[in-house]
């Protein structure tokens, strides 16, 4: 059966849109199906959707030829993680683990609208916008997906990479496991009186962590985890009730701020596909898997995703070869669930009972004081795991 492209992938968001760059620059044909319209150039204040990129990432999206507007970029070097009391401290310097940076802090729509220009470079890559698939099946050594408004397109393979509520998943038939963990994060854009430069920093508190990240110039967003009546309540206040309350709550290294630029909150959960694959279909981004934000690595690791996925199409004959698939998913799958883990542990350490934090306060004591340790957690949230499979 004739197909019309190499590959399709459903969503065009980060992760998707990285994927297809990616493919489209190796000169696969690839058909990209966005629900919505292409991004606009983003202009004004900073958004609220704010992402780390660490080094695995930034690779992997380089490798498709896509250049990020570094005004818009925040790169950062070190990590500073402490409880409330301040009796465990540990900080995390880039230069430790031979890097210049861990990465930088992107907005979201920046680092989308970034791909997006590059896809209008590439002829191999179609965009499908204002599109979503009703349908897909198999045929033979091809997929079928049908478009809402009739269109059927094939591919040797199909990726779901539409988010957490992917409708690609959902026509495959791939169930998830859940679990909410009852708290929301407010997210607030601020400006402040003293630059924030290249630090990241977290503080543990019994009902959840608040943390800084760092934005060009003046600016930072800030993350402050409760629970839903706390955030809700905190949602409700005036702009400079809001600034006041948050000078009280954070740590003075913040500073004063000048003001609040606009927040919003939205609720903590976890999510895992019991799958990533079927017949000519992979999963990769939120649609495989959403793990709690605390260490800010969910884009990362759908980014990795993509890289592994695309690694293994390059490098085969066949995009939707099943074995590859295979290995693509139990690469993928223990390193996502290994997250997963960790961040759970996190959560649970420094949130749950006093014996629980007081564990998580040693946790950071013995972080700080062996090197080797601090050197490989490093390397391990910038994708540079020396034990990776395959």
């Amino acid at each position: 059966m004739q197909k019309d492209h190499d590959i399709i992938i459903v969503g065009g968001g980060m992760v998707g849109a990285a994927l297809a760059a990616r493919l489209g620059n190796a000169g696969y044909s690839i058909g990209l199906i966005e629900r919505g319209d292409a991004p606009k150039a983003p202009s004004g204040d900073y958004d609220l959707r704010i992402s780390s990129l660490n080094a695995r990432s930034l690779a992997f999206i380089k490798l498709s030829g896509t250049e990020l507007p570094k005004e818009r970029c925040c790169p950062f070097r070190h990590i500073d993680v402490s409880n409330q009391d301040g009796t465990g401290h540990s900080v995390f310097s880039a230069a430790d683990s031979d890097m210049d940076d861990f990465g930088l802090f992107i907005e979201n729509r920046t680092l989308q609208y970034a791909l997006w220009e590059r896809l209008k470079e590439l002829p191999s890559v179609t965009c499908y916008t204002q599109s979503a698939p009703v349908s897909t099946l198999t045929a033979g050594e091809i997929r079928l997906v049908e478009l809402e408004d009739g269109k059927m397109l094939s591919a040797r393979l199909v990726v779901g990479a539409d988010g957490a509520r992917s409708t690609l998943r959902q026509l495959a038939g791939i169930e998830v496991t859940s679990h909410d963990y009852h708290q929301r994060a407010m997210i607030i854009n601020v400006e402040t009186e003293l630059p924030q430069q290249d630090v990241s920093w977290q503080v543990f508190t019994p009902r959840g962590p608040i943390a800084m990240l760092p934005l060009p110039g003046h600016r930072a967003s800030l993350v402050w985890y409760d629970s839903d009546e706390a955030t809700k309540a905190r949602e409700a206040m005036e702009d400079h009730t809001l600034k006041t309350t948050i000078e009280a709550a954070f740590p003075k290294r913040l500073g004063n701020l000048i003001r609040v630029v606009s927040h919003a909150s939205f609720p903590i959960k976890r999510q895992h596909a019991r799958r990533y694959i079927g017949k000519r279909l992979a999963l990769i981004g939120d649609a495989a898997h959403v793990v709690h934000p605390l260490a800010g690595q969910g884009l990362n690791i759908g980014l990795h995703d993509a890289d592994t996925l695309a690694d293994m199409i390059i490098k085969g004959r066949d995009p939707g070869d099943y074995l590859n698939l295979l290995r693509f998913e139990c690469q993928r799958r223990a390193a996502n669930q290994a997250m997963i883990a960790a961040t759970d542990s996190f959560h649970h350490l420094f949130t749950g009972a006093k014996p629980l934090r007081q564990l998580g306060d040693l946790s950071l004591h013995l972080a700080e004081r062996f090197p080797f340790a601090k050197r490989m957690m490093m390397q391990q949230a910038n994708g540079r795991n020396p034990f990776r499979m395959w």
